[in-house]
């Protein structure tokens, strides 16, 4: 899971995907395109939601996105445009190509991209939210079957 710091949209993507697979079958990490918050916690924000949801992301520590993660994950969801050409600026070969996706491409939504809520007020990380859950629901389906 990728969006710009790792503090709001893809830590709570991390969490929410983790508690919908089983996690000594499935890995689930997030990082972010940016370095600034390395080694932080995700934003209070994404915290309290999550938890308003009976998800603790608290173990968690902002990380930056690097080549490597082609070679250590299967899929690379991304929440936004942005993000998608960070990502993609860094593949190696087109097997990596294939891993990047658009994360709300796995819904019927007529929103493409996952809103950034950091300057938003606390409604945004609900809204979020709720795309990530729905999207994360359909990964998880398929990484189950």
């Amino acid at each position: 899971m990728v969006c710009l710091g790792n503090i709001c949209r893809s830590p709570l993507a991390e969490g929410i995907l983790e508690s919908k697979v089983e996690k000594n079958v499935v890995f689930v990490d997030s990082a972010g395109t940016g370095g600034w918050h390395i080694g932080e916690l995700p934003d209070h924000r994404s915290i309290e939601v999550a938890r308003n949801h009976r998800i603790d992301i608290t173990n968690q520590r902002c990380r930056k996105f690097q080549a490597a993660d082609f070679d250590d994950f299967d899929f690379i969801y991304v929440m936004d445009r942005s993000n998608f050409n960070d990502v993609m600026s860094m593949v190696r070969n087109e097997e990596d190509t294939y891993k990047v996706r658009l994360i709300l491409d796995e819904i019927s939504s007529n929103q493409l991209e996952v809103p950034d809520p950091y300057y938003g007020g606390d409604n945004g990380f609900e809204q979020v939210f709720q795309l990530l859950n729905e999207a994360c629901s359909v990964i998880a389906d398929k990484i189950v079957k």
